[in-house]
């Protein structure tokens, strides 16, 4: 299990760029699947998630071929179908919540499938009815199998229904979408999600040759093809680096510049955090973040306290609330946190609380945070990493701390964050990673 020991209370300065984005990637890898021919990326962040699906099409047979730091060509002429009934796929398929988007072009490629109960962060139930129903709509058939752990997935003949999702996922939204683009006739999925992440999926399979409109809107009409071709797609900056930037800056009352931030894609997340009190200033493509002695967080026009929640897009993201929280704890004035998606999302607080933060866990959606103004600083303590977000949360929490921290299961950061140690370390913050 590797560790971070980290050194609390260092000034940081200077430039950061965003990885690419690690929820599209995982979506427009799977995509790659639809065709034959190659499909070159770009921006495909180093992380363990990506790397591992990459290695998980690698033994279905995708010829994978890295071109550059984070260039990759792909191309799935040869897929192995033996490989499904392996014990090797079924490990690796199970280790990666990404894996349940190959479904979608399995099926519309080559008429069937299975797949196991997938990984992933254990933030509470994250279920697959959106993905399953979808599949159903379009004429899949699919059973479970105790015996081998295994989801059998029939799709011989798919054909193009209209639908209204009983959830707007955002991965449900893209199997689905992988689905019916070579399904016959036309599909309208209604309450599709609409991220940037799912549209940038859209265009690049219209680039395909596949039959979208409604990019964009909740609303999606795909008529299906009958073969798409290969591409070339570059992935946007990941918008959740972006925000945990913000959220390091304001935490360390240092200057820090965003380098190509893709500002036109982050939707409301500048806004929260301006309503957090941080400061920003947007030039071109890029987020200059200006060291404040205080961050005051606004109330309602009412006077009530301020709350941060989570939603569908445009909405704010949930995988930001747990980077909010912890500004929160050195801000001036009080915010509810209102993570109404996952029900465990919000139990690293005990750490923070053991760290000196005053925050109230009303129930396991919903906490209280009363800011110290930097009056009580955190204090650097030992603790572990449960899920991504609220790695990098702790991470954060721990550079503006007095005193030494140590985060153990830093596994889980590096699923989602690129050398987030060296990248860090080069802004001024003192992270030693050990084995």
């Amino acid at each position: 299990m590797t560790t971070f020991r980290i050194q609390g209370k260092a000034q940081l300065a200077g430039e950061i760029e965003p990885q690419g984005a690690k929820n599209e990637a995982l979506q427009v890898i799977c995509a790659v699947l639809l065709t034959p021919e190659p499909v070159i990326i770009n921006k495909v962040p180093d992380i363990r998630d990506v790397n591992k699906l990459i290695d998980l099409l690698a033994s279905m047979g995708v010829k994978v071929e890295r071109l550059g730091t984070e260039r990759y060509r792909f191309q799935a002429d040869a897929i192995e179908a033996g490989f499904l009934e392996s014990a090797e796929y079924r490990e690796k398929a199970a280790s990666l919540r990404g894996s349940i988007m190959i479904l979608g072009p399995l099926l519309a490629r080559f008429g069937g499938a299975r797949i196991p109960k997938p990984g992933g962060d254990k933030i509470g139930r994250r279920r697959l009815d959106t993905h399953f129903l979808g599949f159903q709509e379009l004429g899949a058939k699919f059973s479970y199998n105790g015996k081998d752990g295994l989801y059998h997935i029939d799709a011989t003949r798919l054909k193009g229904k209209y639908m209204l999702l009983d959830e707007a996922s955002v991965t449900g939204t893209a199997n689905i979408i992988m689905t019916a683009v070579l399904a016959e006739g036309e599909t309208v999925i209604y309450n599709a999600a609409c991220e940037p992440y799912i549209q940038q999926l859209c265009r690049m399979l219209n680039r395909m040759g596949a039959r979208i409109s409604g990019i964009g809107s909740n609303r999606l009409t795909i008529t299906g093809v009958e073969a798409l071709k290969g591409t070339e797609h570059t992935l946007l900056p990941d918008m959740i680096e972006v925000g945990s930037f913000i959220g390091l800056a304001a935490l360390t009352g240092s200057t820090i510049t965003i380098k190509n931030t893709g500002v036109e894609h982050l939707g409301i997340i500048p806004t929260v955090f301006q309503r957090m009190g941080q400061q920003l200033v947007v030039k071109g493509h890029d987020i200059v973040v200006p060291a404040q002695d205080e961050y005051v967080i606004e109330s309602f026009i009412d006077g009530s306290i301020m709350t941060i929640a989570d939603a569908p897009w445009p909405g704010f993201t949930p995988d930001l609330l747990s980077i909010v929280l912890v500004m929160a704890t050195q801000a001036k004035g009080t915010v509810l946190i209102h993570q109404k998606m996952f029900e465990s999302r919000l139990f690293f607080v005990d750490k923070l609380i053991d760290m000196g933060a005053q925050i109230i866990l009303c129930d396991p959606h919903r906490a209280t945070v009363i800011g110290q103004n930097r009056q009580t600083p955190l204090r650097g303590i030992k603790m572990t990493s449960p899920d991504i977000r609220a790695g990098v949360a702790l991470l954060l929490a721990a550079l503006s701390a007095e005193g030494e921290s140590v985060i153990y299961n830093v596994e889980q950061i590096d699923r989602g964050y690129q050398h987030i140690d060296q990248r860090l370390g080069a802004l001024g913050a003192n992270i030693e990673r050990l084995p």
